[in-house]
């Protein structure tokens, strides 16, 4: 496999995280939030983790299969497979509650 440009390296990961940010508003409305874990711009493999509410959601499964890996894959040509994973560092009650919109996301510096 050739090697992609700092250029095209750059440009892969800004679309990246500008899709992300548009599908995290509808995770955060339910009490959630959608998370970069890992993005390999050359090979297309992105990981992301669902966070908040999304533990203790019956369709965290569907919403990472049918929603965020369907959106990625459409719209970004270079990524050939989207890994998803729920946080389950959290106690499922409080994730139950958090399902109202109390969930505050903790952004984090990547």
């Amino acid at each position: 496999m050739d090697s992609i440009t700092d250029l095209e390296r750059s440009t892969r990961l800004k679309a990246l995280n500008a899709l992300l940010d548009l599908m995290r508003p509808a995770v955060q409305a339910d009490g959630g939030d959608l998370v970069l874990l890992r993005a390999d711009v050359e090979t297309g493999v992105v990981e992301v983790q669902l966070q908040g509410a999304c533990s203790s959601c019956a369709i965290s499964s569907t919403t990472l299969q049918g929603g965020v890996t369907r959106i990625l894959t459409d719209r970004l040509d270079w990524v050939t497979e989207v890994i998803g994973g729920v946080d389950d560092s959290i106690d499922p009650e409080d994730s139950m509650s958090l399902g109202s919109g109390g969930y505050v996301p903790r952004f984090r510096q990547l």
